[in-house]
């Protein structure tokens, strides 16, 4: 195999699975308070469960759309932070959220990937999942604004690849 058939190496995350747990219990305690579960952590990529809990249900029986939002905006943040590292000043500029299907009461899946980093503005999507069903839930977009911090060379990866998990 030549130099040229060799894949390129997996870039490693910023962050480890456990600092950005302990970032989001201790920094965003709203969300953290959920007790989300960080499944997989790779460069740019994040998956993310919310485990079920009865405060999480609202009238018809279905899951809250604020929990969601929170989670599907705490996993992008996250997604951005194992590009960047540890740069707490990232915060969201915008964010959009489509409810696709009501979800059961059962815990979410999020699955965000950065799609653009640029100096100044990340741009993502969140996937969320009711746990064990392969069907998206909700489809979230955001864009975080991300304060000076030392360059970041790694490029974004994808969804469902297995690549960071």
């Amino acid at each position: 195999m030549s130099a040229v058939d060799k894949p390129a190496a997996t870039p490693v995350p910023a962050m480890t699975k456990e600092e950005l747990e302990d970032l989001i219990r201790e920094g965003v305690p709203l969300v953290g308070n959920f007790g989300l579960l960080v499944e997989s952590l790779g460069a740019g990529t994040i998956r993310l469960r919310l485990p079920y809990k009865d405060d999480f249900v609202r009238p018809g029986g279905t899951v809250t759309g604020p929990a969601m939002f929170g989670l599907a905006d705490v996993a992008l943040y996250g997604a951005v932070l194992s590009l960047i590292g540890r740069v707490e000043l990232a915060v969201t500029t915008s964010m959009t959220i489509n409810f696709l299907r009501r979800p059961p009461p059962v815990a979410i899946i999020a699955e965000a990937r950065v799609l653009k980093l640029g100096k100044r503005l990340a741009y993502g999507e969140i996937l969320l999942f009711s746990e064990g069903d392969p069907e998206p839930v909700a489809h979230v977009t955001g864009t975080y604004s991300i304060p000076p911090h030392d360059p970041v060379t790694v490029a974004v990866s994808h969804y469902r690849t297995g690549e960071g998990s």
